[in-house]
């Protein structure tokens, strides 16, 4: 069931991926629209990913 749930978020992340390339290229309208969406959704992973690791990443001091 996990793998089956986990190749879901693949698809979903390689078609997202395709169409930002495509919207790149000048794309059809709907093809803008699901890369405006993915790339949000890209800001807001890296968004939490960073909240983290700021409290336990490494600093000038640690060196």
């Amino acid at each position: 069931m996990a793998v089956l749930f986990l190749s879901g978020i693949l698809v979903l992340v390689l078609a997202g991926c395709a169409c930002v390339v495509w919207a790149a290229r000048g794309g059809p309208r709907w093809v803008r629209a699901v890369s405006a969406v993915t790339l949000a959704a890209g800001e807001l992973v890296r968004g939490a990913k960073g909240s983290g690791r700021s409290a336990g990443g490494r600093s000038a001091a640690d060196d």
